[in-house]
């Protein structure tokens, strides 16, 4: 019979097994002619063999962190500033992590590698580890690290182009004295609902408030304005991810002398923008051109927009700052 784990009366030889498909999330990329690896408890494993216990508190109870990254021409882009997000949101919920920093950027930059990602995603996670059905922290041991390195494709290319609609979700962001939203947490059931709301509706993202009524960002994405020249974004106190792509693209703006505001913003304003687009890793840059029915600016991909977009693969192709 298999060994309970210590302290927990846990069955350590119980597992789930990852299946991953050809793309991370979502539209289908092409597949591989080689076997993923998966970075699992200090080890590359094949993914088919990629398993942690049905008692992982990562699976139970979403608790967890995790990061997407990046990768560029075979190289992980602004892995620091996600690395350093990650010891932050394991930090603010108590979860240890195993490795230090240093070991974790290295494993991460094996498992790109083992998989030959040229342009890719990396998706880390660390969960809880396994422990009794309960929520007690102090019952679970051995976080689990894992990372996956694959292709992805967020969105059609003709939205690239031509830019995407959005609507309103009448979810609103988790109210920030409940959770921070500046932890990355595995628990995604509030943007998960807001994004049900979207697809039901036509859409492939949807815009979320916070309890104040306020635009926060939308599902996995988070949202600029930009009107009579200036570049406008909410600001992390409006309930929000604080992005890494976003804090990059308003670094590049201001570098082109481009003002930039973190600003409380309503829904007005996002209606009668000059230009509306999205920053995130897995999204980049994304042009939207009408909300809740209402047409943003010339219903086309707009000059800031543009702009910025060119700038960020110039700054994708260098390998960073």
């Amino acid at each position: 019979m298999p060994k309970d784990l210590p302290s927990t009366g846990v069955r350590s030889k119980t597992y789930f097994s990852f299946v991953l498909t050809d793309s991370l999330e979502g539209y289908p990329t092409q597949g591989h002619a080689m076997s993923l690896q998966v970075h699992l408890d200090g080890k590359l494993v094949p993914k088919d063999e990629a398993k942690i216990s049905v008692y992982d508190h990562g699976l139970l109870y979403g608790d967890g962190v995790f990061e997407g990254i990046r990768v560029y021409g075979g190289k992980v882009f602004l892995l620091a500033e996600h690395i350093e997000r990650l010891y932050e949101s394991a930090k603010a919920i108590r979860l240890q992590i195993p490795v230090d920093p240093a070991t974790m950027t290295r494993q991460v930059e094996e498992t790109v590698a083992a998989n030959r990602i040229g342009d890719g995603y990396v998706r880390l996670v660390i969960t809880r580890g396994a422990g009794s059905l309960g929520l007690d922290i102090r019952r679970t041991s051995h976080p689990q690290v894992i990372i996956i390195a694959d292709t992805i494709t967020m969105y059609p290319q003709e939205m690239y182009e031509n830019g995407m609609p959005l609507v309103t979700a009448s979810t609103i962001r988790n109210h920030p004295g409940a959770l921070s939203p500046r932890i990355k947490s595995l628990n995604y059931l509030n943007n998960i609902m807001a994004k049900i709301e979207g697809t039901d509706a036509g859409t492939v993202e949807a815009l979320m408030l916070n309890h104040k009524g306020e635009v926060a960002e939308c599902t996995g994405d988070n949202i600029f304005l930009v009107k009579r020249g200036v570049l406008k974004t909410p600001p992390t106190d409006a309930g929000i991810l604080e992005g890494i792509t976003r804090n990059a693209v308003m670094r590049l703006a201001r570098e082109s002398g481009i003002t930039v505001e973190e600003v409380s913003t309503t829904r007005h304003d996002v209606y009668v923008a000059d230009e509306v687009f999205l920053t995130g890793t897995a999204a980049e840059i994304i042009a939207v051109t009408s909300v809740d029915g209402r047409v943003i600016g010339s219903g086309k991909p707009g000059p800031m927009t543009k702009q910025l977009g060119q700038k960020f693969k110039e700054l994708a192709r260098r390998g960073g700052f």
